[in-house]
């Protein structure tokens, strides 16, 4: 993770100089005084302890940074923050899209204790994201949103050779497939964000979910310092009245609903 932090940094002052700050004022777990936070921090977030699911899904990774098959990229987005040419290799995509290993296995932990019944995710990207999401929940329906064609199929391909039966790739606009997926669900019991990563189009994800969360929904996004745009969304998600508890790890902003504590914010360093 940290050559791509270097990397990233080097096109991002924006981010570079919000790090800093986030290092300067987050926590560990030693700094922080609500239990459920605590132990949270203690017993996922800070779990480093070897998975046989990490092994599987991490050998997929490193076949695909050496893959070099071409691919026709459709943007229906912000943007890649890398390289936005219209053909890109997959190892470009490996390398320069994938969420780092110690990120995506994570959200593996988060989906682990929170045991959700279905999951939503926003950019299946090459699906090792959304294998973790999978895996971590293998009796939930995970559905996974995808805007370019090509990069879902190829998805699925290395979804399929991970055998991970419970996942549906819904392939389009983000603003034609969301609607229709929140209708059918009953709730929503975790989300991931990680697609469009502008302030108006995040704002209106959040506002489309919310009537669904519940007090055991977790929303995590992606990117909340990004731009100043996200930075600004990640701000009104976080002052939002039915948000009653955030976890700002820089990389991603945990959302909870918990009805039974007062509204609090915590930063922590991962």
């Amino acid at each position: 993770m940290t050559n791509l932090i270097t990397f990233v940094f080097m096109f991002n002052f924006h981010l570079f100089t919000h790090y800093l700050k986030h290092l300067k004022n987050a926590n560990n777990r030693h700094g922080v005084h609500s239990p459920f936070v605590y132990n949270l921090i203690d017993e996922v977030i800070y779990n480093f302890k070897d998975n046989e699911d990490y092994i599987e899904i991490e050998s997929l990774r490193k076949k695909l940074l050496k893959n070099q098959n071409y691919l026709t990229i459709t943007d229906l987005g912000a943007g890649s923050h890398i390289n936005n040419n219209k053909q890109k290799q997959v190892k470009q995509i490996a390398k320069n899209a994938l969420k780092p290993k110690k990120l995506a296995q994570l959200i593996y932990r988060l989906i682990k204790h929170n045991k959700p019944t279905n999951a939503i995710e926003f950019g299946t990207c090459l699906g090792l994201t959304t294998a973790y999401i999978s895996k971590a929940a293998p009796l939930s329906k995970v559905f996974t949103m995808e805007g370019c064609p090509q990069t879902a199929a190829q998805a699925s391909k290395n979804l399929n050779s991970l055998q991970t039966n419970n996942v549906q790739v819904l392939v389009g606009d983000f603003n034609q497939n969301l609607p229709n997926l929140i209708e059918d669900l009953p709730q929503i019991d975790f989300v991931f964000v990680d697609g469009n990563h502008q302030e108006k189009a995040t704002l209106d994800y959040f506002k489309q979910l919310l009537p669904k969360a519940h007090q055991n929904s977790l929303f995590i996004f992606d990117d909340i310092y990004w731009s100043k745009g996200m930075k600004n969304a990640w701000q009104q998600i976080k002052q939002h009245p039915q948000v009653t508890l955030t976890i700002d790890l820089f990389w991603i902003g945990l959302v909870f609903f918990k009805t039974d504590r007062e509204k609090e914010h915590f930063r922590v360093k991962f």
